[in-house]
């Protein structure tokens, strides 16, 4: 597993895996590691919890990867070798239909990954003003006709409340059948990323990823949606999300992380055959300096 390759770097180290779904990345990171290892894996979701590994060296979290540092010094420890983190949904989350993760498959509005949370989908399609509902999906679903359909939610909404993922599919009953798939896509992961706040979570575990990581740590981050990718790379290039890094007269910067690879590495077609989430997979690793 190309990830895991790139993570463990020393057996007897410690080291996160901050979405640890069905432990796969975990089970393969454990491999790699001695008895004198240990590996800390986060998921908010409870559901994670029925798949923790039974290994004194693992020590399951049940908390979002926003909370990396303060819960890592709760087990004692203020630096780490290596961080995981698989960004996304996890498949569980997209097969269990009542989540509302998936277009295939009519559930409730939800698309809460920690169902503890009080904010769900079926309140930002109901509760969301016209202009709030327009701004998330033209940042987060990247479509360029966000005003309209903000702007259809709001005029369904009037005479019913939009209830489930079906509800939600009639409102935009117009769009051509060959054009479905990928606009509901689209639509589906805006609300889902404003639900779970996926964005500013991941800046916070990047940063703070940095702080932990020891010198020539290394922090391997797959993700799946160009919004994603663009916040790792920035950041493993010059420790920023946007602007610019101060140079110097010879117009160079201090860099953060020193790239594994120039390019993000791609799945083959072995892995996209057999992960249908692999297909838009981007890995990056970078090594602490």
């Amino acid at each position: 597993m190309k990830s895991v390759d790139d993570l463990v770097t020393d057996p007897n180290g410690v080291y996160v895996d901050c979405t640890f779904g069905g432990g796969g990345h975990s089970r393969e990171i454990l491999k790699r590691l001695s008895d004198k290892g240990k590996l800390f894996s986060f998921d908010q979701d409870l559901d994670a919890l029925n798949n923790a590994i039974d290994d004194p060296r693992f020590t399951l979290v049940n908390q979002n990867f926003r909370f990396l540092e303060n819960s890592l010094l709760m087990y004692g420890h203020v630096q780490v070798d290596g961080i995981l983190a698989d960004l996304g949904v996890s498949s569980h989350q997209f097969d269990e239909a009542e989540r509302g993760f998936s277009i295939r498959n009519n559930a409730p509005l939800d698309m809460r990954m920690n169902v503890m949370q009080g904010l769900d989908a079926k309140r930002v399609v109901n509760d969301y003003e016209e202009e709030q509902l327009a701004d998330l999906f033209y940042y987060y679903g990247e479509l360029r006709e966000a005003r309209k359909l903000a702007r259809e939610i709001v005029h369904h909404r009037k005479n019913k409340s939009i209830e489930t993922t079906d509800d939600l599919k009639k409102v935009f009953s117009y769009i051509p059948a060959h054009k479905q798939n990928k606009f509901f896509a689209q639509v589906f992961q805006a609300i889902r990323i404003e639900v779970n706040q996926e964005l500013e979570v991941l800046k916070e575990m990047l940063q703070q990823a940095y702080k932990i990581l020891k010198p020539n740590g290394r922090l391997v981050v797959i993700s799946y949606h160009s919004l994603e990718d663009r916040l790792v790379k920035r950041f493993l290039k010059n420790g920023m999300f946007e602007g610019e890094p101060t140079r110097d007269v010879y117009g160079n910067y201090e860099k953060s992380f020193e790239l594994l690879q120039s390019k993000a590495v791609i799945p083959d077609n072995q892995e996209i055959e057999t992960n249908s989430r692999a297909r838009s997979a981007k890995l990056r690793t970078g090594i602490k300096l």
